[in-house]
C-alpha cells in the first residue's frame, strides 16, 4: 500500500490508483518468470497493512519460528497444499 509520508509519497502508484479509482491493496504475488504470467497470489487484510520483505526458501515447506510470550501464535494462519 502506498504510505503517505515525506519519504514515500507522491509516488506514480498513487496517480496511477487514483486514475483507476482504485484502491491499494497488502498482498504477495508468486510470479513466473518464463512468462510473467502471476500463478499464485495472497491477499492480506485486517491488520497487517505492509510487508518488509518475503523470502523464498529453497526445498523449505511451512518454515516458521513463533514465539509464546506474545499472542501472535492464535493469528498464525496454516494453509496446507
Amino acid at each position: 500500500k502506498p504510505r503517505h509520508n515525506k519519504t514515500f509519497g507522491g509516488l506514480a502508484l498513487d496517480a496511477n490508483l487514483k486514475s483507476r479509482n482504485a484502491e491499494a491493496r497488502c498482498g504477495v504475488q508468486v510470479i513466473d518468470l518464463r512468462t510473467g504470467d502471476a500463478v499464485h497470489w495472497l491477499r492480506m487484510e485486517g491488520m497487517v497493512d505492509e510487508l518488509y520483505d518475503v523470502v523464498a526458501l529453497p526445498d523449505m515447506r511451512r518454515p516458521m519460528a513463533l514465539g509464546f510470550k506474545t499472542d501472535e501464535i492464535r493469528r498464525v494462519l496454516s494453509i496446507d497444499a
